[in-house]
């Protein structure tokens, strides 16, 4: 059995919609990330551990660089951070972006059957740009991003606000997730979850 055809079986259900995060569930894209992360700190003069992208992968990246302030005792300006990783990304980065394969094939054979909505801590022009270097955005009915609610991953906001433009009560979605605030959040919502991480061929 392969990754999708454990998907589609894990996915079965009587589900009205499925929300999938974006960066590293649909994008094979993490390492750009860290890679971006880690270099931005270093041209501050900060020195981080790649590994805190993923305790806080889901997180805004506003919020993950409160966190490495707070891991770190730097006091690097969040919003400036932000800038400068997405001037990197864009530049260096998002050109090469492939997807992963399973849950974007995934997505299309569900697209038309159920509702899709994407819901990430990205940036709405990050996420708009990624989707649509994958081929899916037209297949997207609702995208969720960071600051469009009041409160981000693992708060349920993002997944509620998904749901309700949807139309879609959040018993009836199913969410896509590779991070632990993700996963959090899906539980928060009350909505059944999969950690796509976690899917093996068989």
């Amino acid at each position: 059995m392969t990754k999708l055809e454990k998907l589609t079986e894990l996915s079965q259900g009587d589900y009205t919609a499925f929300l999938y995060d974006c960066d590293g569930t649909l994008a094979d894209n993490m390492q750009a990330h860290k890679d971006t992360y880690v270099q931005v700190a270093a041209n501050c003069g900060v020195q981080i551990d790649e590994a805190i992208i993923d305790e806080f992968a889901g997180l805004p990246i506003l919020r993950v660089v409160e966190e490495i302030n707070k891991r770190y005792g730097c006091s690097l300006d969040p919003v400036s951070f932000d800038k400068q990783k997405y001037d990197l990304y864009y530049r260096e980065y998002i050109q090469h972006i492939r997807p992963v394969e399973f849950v974007t094939e995934h997505l299309k054979a569900h697209a038309g059957k159920v509702k899709i909505g994407v819901v990430s801590g990205g940036s709405r022009e990050a996420i708009e740009r990624t989707l649509t270097i994958l081929g899916i955005r037209d297949l997207v009915e609702v995208l969720i991003c960071a600051g469009e609610t009041d409160r981000g991953k693992p708060y349920p906001d993002p997944f509620l606000a998904a749901a309700d433009k949807l139309g879609a009560e959040p018993g009836g979605c199913l969410v896509f997730e590779d991070g632990d605030a993700g996963v959090r959040a899906a539980e928060a919502a009350g909505m059944d979850w999969i950690r796509i991480d976690k899917v093996e061929a068989i």
